[in-house]
């Protein structure tokens, strides 16, 4: 995980929505079970871009030139880290949403 924070550009945003989402967490004193929604959505963001970056590595030392079906490849790959994040960033508004609004209001 250490290698994909300090290389992958994308990786860096995961991480400071990963932090701003735990932070609220904590200042919303939410319960335990929102806590489980969390974390499971950030652990499925997380194991997608390893999964994404694993993808793409093998496939640039299979291929290192141009090649559609690798391309295709690693669009699919890179797909699946977007379906996980917009996952991830609607568990967490239905999740952070009700206490956020309950502070506000």
């Amino acid at each position: 995980m250490r290698w994909l924070a300090q290389d992958e550009h994308n990786a860096w945003l995961h991480l400071a929505a990963s932090a701003t989402v735990i932070v609220a967490g904590f200042a919303l004193d939410i319960s335990l079970d929102d806590w489980r929604w969390l974390v499971s959505a950030i652990a499925f963001v997380w194991v997608t871009e390893a999964m994404n970056t694993a993808v793409e590595e093998l496939c640039d030392r299979l291929s290192p030139q141009f090649d559609e079906a690798i391309g295709r490849v690693k669009d699919l790959a890179a797909g699946a880290v977007l379906a996980a994040s917009l996952a991830a960033a609607v568990i967490g508004l239905l999740t952070l949403g009700p206490p956020f609004l309950r502070s506000i209001g």
